[in-house]
């Protein structure tokens, strides 16, 4: 059979196969059967445009996945609460118009359960302001620059390559946000202990 026949053939006459398509399915839920039939060979799954969400969610299942690069979950359910498997692996994710809402909860997410991740992209998502949904030019830079201080590994985020400069910046102004917060503290608290002072020598 040649490579054309087989790819016409479909995942399961793949018993070795490198690549997963379950995109336009309508899937509630993740087809494991198949996919775990491939666990050391599959390299890129695709789950795009399906109605999967957190509840039906197994990452455990997907850790199996030994050699997996490429993880799609475009056009899903998927919320910031979702929960991945720790996968070394995983080099690329796509989770564009989901519904992510809480950028900081995400981003912790990815960057600790995907320590080598050099591509990622949230396009359309809310935490992920830019002309896709309605978000100013100051508010898609701010978001650059958050993930990009969090996830310092990253090449491309969204779809754009993150310029050293960026990165420079990243680290210039969450350093300087979390200098800022913690003197702000240390203020309130030495201005509790003074009030506290002046009350008990009255």
């Amino acid at each position: 059979m040649s490579d054309m026949d087989q790819n016409n053939s479909g995942p399961q006459a793949q018993p070795n196969y490198q690549w997963l398509s379950f995109a336009y399915q309508s899937l509630t839920e993740i087809p494991y059967d198949s996919i775990l039939m491939q666990t050391e060979t599959l390299e890129v799954l695709d789950l795009s445009y399906n109605l999967l969400q957190d509840p039906y969610w197994n990452p455990a299942l997907l850790g199996h996945l030994e050699k997996l690069s490429t993880l799609i979950l475009d056009c899903n359910n998927y919320t910031s609460h979702v929960k991945f498997p720790y996968m070394d692996t995983l080099t690329t994710l796509c989770i564009n118009k989901n519904k992510i809402n809480n950028l900081p909860v995400f981003v912790e997410e990815v960057r600790k359960k995907f320590p080598n991740i050099k591509i990622l992209s949230m396009m359309n998502n809310e935490a992920a302001p830019s002309y896709f949904n309605g978000g100013s030019l100051t508010q898609y830079k701010d978001y650059r620059l958050y993930v990009i201080s969090q996830i310092p590994g990253l090449e491309i985020l969204d779809d754009t390559e993150v310029m050293e400069k960026e990165r420079i910046q990243a680290r210039k102004t969450y350093r300087l946000h979390r200098v800022s917060y913690s003197s702000k503290r240390r203020k309130e608290e030495l201005s509790k202990k003074h009030i506290k002072k002046s009350n008990s020598v009255i």
